[in-house]
Parts: structure tokens; sequence; C-alpha cells
């Protein structure tokens, strides 16, 4: 459920079934030391599914939505499938690099391509 400034959730609905969902949380920043803006307000992509082959039209409207709650950034990992809307929506690569350590998980000499992979930060 949506919850002001910590989560917005949405979905799409077909006829009376739901077929897409598409959601972000939020993590604000303090800015330090400026006189007029205080703070950043970044949302994260979480979950999102679509069933219609929508993807990248759920996120652009996810984007619109984010943009009109006053969001300064939007945060995306090129996790599972982003890939099909990270690049065509113009989504900047970021500077740094993220590494995760995946406790009891065996790979067996097998490496995860980012499409691969699904997960979350919270």
């Amino acid at each position: 459920m949506p919850r002001e400034n910590v989560i917005n959730s949405y979905v799409v609905e077909d006829s009376k079934t739901i077929t897409d969902f598409f959601s972000f949380y939020s993590l604000p920043s303090s800015i330090l030391k400026h006189e007029t803006h205080k703070l950043l307000k970044v949302a994260y992509s979480y979950y999102n599914v679509s069933t219609t082959d929508r993807l990248r039209a759920g996120m652009e409207d996810i984007l619109v939505i984010a943009r009109d709650l006053g969001y300064d950034v939007f945060n995306a990992l090129d996790v599972m499938d982003n890939s099909e809307f990270l690049e065509p929506l113009k989504f900047g690569v970021g500077d740094g690099h993220l590494h995760y350590y995946h406790y009891n998980w065996r790979m067996s000499g097998n490496q995860l391509s980012a499409k691969d992979m699904g997960i979350v930060l919270v």
C-alpha cells in the first residue's frame, strides 16, 4: 500500500484484472551548507511487473508521477528486465560501482548477468 513520502505503488487494470504493478520508494538526502536547498528528494525503483509488455510505458508513467510529486532524482538498477527501459528513457549510467555479497549462494563457476539477477535495496 502506498505511504506518503515512503513508498508509492500503482497498478494497471484491464477490465477487472490487474495486469501491471509499478512502485518506487523514497530516500531523501540532506543537502549541507546550501542557502536555499536543504533536501534532495530521491525516488528508487522498487517492484515493477508487467504482464502486458508495457514495462517501458509503465516506467514512463511512473517517472511523470514522481516528477509531479516533487522528486528530484529517480534511480533504478540495471537488473532483471530494466535494460528494456533504462537507455530508451535516458537513464544515465552511475559513476559508482555496486558490489553485492550473496551469502549461502553457490555459483559453481557460472556468472550471473545483470538481467539474470533480481535484487531490491531497502
